[in-house]
């Protein structure tokens, strides 16, 4: 990045402060001493337009100013000195400032002002312009929320950009000031230890997942009906995440190329590739879950169609046993219907009526009686209607 630093003679000491720095940082103890400052508001704070200031002279802060007038002014009286400075959903009175002081390009700047950019890594000039997603799980309504953050990091000067609430830089700020051997290093450092705190907060929001994964297929096999729009919200939230992680394996690779070209301390690029694999391992585990979910909803559509033509083979079965019922009730209405019609025929009270006075008329009404319903009922068995 710059060549301004000068870098410790020998690289072996240095091993126990990044591991000391990559070691999640203890309870809260006694606040450390910093010289008095106004006190700035938390990176967390989710209250639009919030900066956070800080001066660092070999490790150490050195000074907290209150508003970026003030950073400016203390900067330019410490040319040895870094000055970081974060903020949170900034205003673009605040992003002009920062460009016309740190002379940064205006196309990144338009970027850090509208936001909603893919994660990228750009270099103008001496600065670097690096774009994340970052992400984080909320467990009360099981989803993962995302949030962007924008870096400049220049020869003295490291600037963060965040839409969103993850990742949380005001830990990153705390790890870094206990680790002054690391923060000395410069810009660099810093890049680091926000690329470092972005993946890892990859980790928590990979664990969530896979449990709503191992949730929605147990739910598959159980029939709810509402495991469709939950497995396709998910599928969602995967191709968000594949958006924020691929792109980070190349752009490690190039900005370790650019590391190396610029003379940045080497146990810091080693370091660095360690983030590249956690970014790969996350990566390839994105995929994986875009991919069961894929063969997941398969699943879930192929037994939501199995479970559909079960229930119309049972209407179909159920409509033939009624069709089989009212076959049987129309024969045997028919049956009774050939007696019912000669003998009413027969029982009209008129006096002119033929058979009405003959000796065999009512054998012969009978014996017709009986024909007809033989008759059909003969016709009805062989049709298996009865």
């Amino acid at each position: 990045m710059s060549e301004r630093r000068a870098r410790p003679a020998s690289k072996n000491p240095m091993k126990s402060v990044w591991r000391r720095a990559l070691t999640p940082p203890p309870p809260p103890g006694p606040p450390l001493p910093v010289p008095p400052a106004n006190p700035a508001t938390p990176e967390s704070s989710d209250v639009v337009s919030v900066v956070q200031a800080a001066l660092y002279r070999d490790g150490v802060r050195v000074s907290a100013p209150a508003t970026l007038a003030e950073t400016y002014r203390e900067l330019r009286d410490q040319p040895s000195g870094m000055a970081w400075i974060g903020l949170a959903r900034p205003t673009e009175a605040e992003l002009l400032s920062l460009a016309a002081e740190f002379d940064l390009h205006p196309l990144a700047v338009e970027d850090a002002m509208e936001a909603h950019q893919r994660p990228k890594l750009e270099r103008y000039g001496d600065t670097l312009f690096v774009v994340l997603r970052a992400a984080r799980y909320l467990d009360a309504p099981e989803e993962v929320d995302f949030g962007e953050l924008h870096v400049f990091v220049g020869p003295d000067f490291v600037i963060t950009v965040r839409h969103g609430a993850a990742p949380d830089l005001s830990a990153v700020r705390r790890r870094m000031e206990e680790t002054p051997e690391l923060l000395k290093l410069g810009p660099e450092a810093v890049l680091y230890a926000i690329l470092d705190a972005v993946v890892d907060g990859y980790e928590p929001v990979v664990a969530g997942v896979q449990i709503d994964i191992d949730e929605i297929e147990t739910e598959v096999f159980r029939g709810d009906p509402e495991v469709s729009r939950r497995i396709y919200e998910l599928s969602r939230e995967m191709v968000e995440f594949q958006r924020a992680t691929r792109p980070l394996v190349g752009m490690l690779h190039g900005l370790m190329a650019g590391f190396s070209k610029y003379g940045t301390d080497e146990e810091l690029q080693r370091y660095l590739r360690d983030v590249a694999d956690h970014v790969t391992h996350t990566s390839e585990r994105v995929d994986g879950f875009r991919q069961a979910l894929t063969e997941i909803l398969t699943v879930n559509a192929t037994l939501v169609t199995q479970q559909q033509n079960a229930e119309m083979r049972a209407l179909a079965e159920a409509g033939f046993e009624q069709n089989e019922e009212i076959k049987k009730i129309s024969s045997w209405a028919a049956i009774l219907f050939a007696p019912t019609l000669v003998g009413t025929i027969y029982g009209m009270n008129f006096t002119h009526m033929p058979e009405l006075h003959w000796v065999f008329g009512y054998p012969f009404a009978i014996a017709l009686m009986g024909i007809v319903c033989t008759s059909l009922y003969v016709i009805f068995k062989r049709r298996d209607w009865l």
